[in-house]
């Protein structure tokens, strides 16, 4: 996994799990998203491909076994449960329904990193590369990086989280709103100065933008074709 940066989606309705699990994977050098809520979840994974989901079985309104139930036939993401002590048959039903393994609360966050490296080991593609082309353009997203008329320029999670979405719709416009959910910022104004510095990046004319343009009244597209 030394090339490669997993993206996981952490759902959990306590505000102290989700803060402690996502500050100790991000120190794990993986990529972090959370959610509070199975609904929340949901909507993150319409418009984010992850590479596995760690889920709460216990939340208020629709619990995680409801949301596996919900989403395993079309989504082929690896799922560890987070569950209580006593939980012992939802371990079971959540094994039957899709979930991958589980992790009973209180752990070690040693054993949730052994764990999610166990399951990414089986299910991704260490070798795969994951680079687009275009003009004169090159973005690797597994080195962070964009070549442009043979400079170099780094890019970080964030705006490699984007990159990669829109890399993968290339044609689809993405609202500010859907940008904000992919990186989970709310705020428009920075939202702007993210694709801003991206087209620094990407455009040979960042002022006159060919590949990464606005469209007026609902948000940015990227044009790669």
């Amino acid at each position: 996994m030394d090339k490669f940066i997993a993206h996981i989606l952490v759902v959990d309705d306590d505000d102290g799990i989700r803060s402690l699990v996502k500050k100790y994977l991000n120190e794990n050098n993986f990529l972090v998203t959370t959610a509070d809520s199975a609904e929340n979840a949901s909507e993150k994974i319409s418009i984010i491909k992850f590479d596995l989901i760690i889920l709460d079985i216990m939340m208020p309104g629709k619990n995680g076994l409801e949301f596996i139930k919900d989403h395993k036939k079309k989504l082929d993401t690896p799922i560890i449960l987070l569950t209580a002590k006593g939980e012992a048959n939802e371990r079971v039903e959540g094994l039957e329904v899709g979930a991958d393994d589980y992790l009973p609360k209180p752990f070690e966050p040693k054993e949730l990193i052994l764990r999610i490296k166990n399951i990414l080991n089986k299910t991704i593609k260490t070798e795969q590369v994951r680079i687009i082309e275009f003009e004169n353009v090159k973005i690797d997203l597994n080195k962070l990086l964009i070549i442009k008329n043979d400079n170099e320029f780094k890019i970080n999670n964030t705006e490699k989280i984007i990159l990669e979405k829109m890399i993968n719709n290339p044609g689809k416009t993405f609202s500010r709103e859907n940008i904000g959910q992919l990186i989970e910022l709310d705020k428009e104004r920075s939202i702007d100065v993210i694709i801003t510095r991206l087209r620094k990046k990407i455009e040979i004319d960042p002022k006159n933008p060919k590949f990464l343009q606005t469209i007026r009244g609902a948000g940015y597209v990227l044009w790669i074709e």
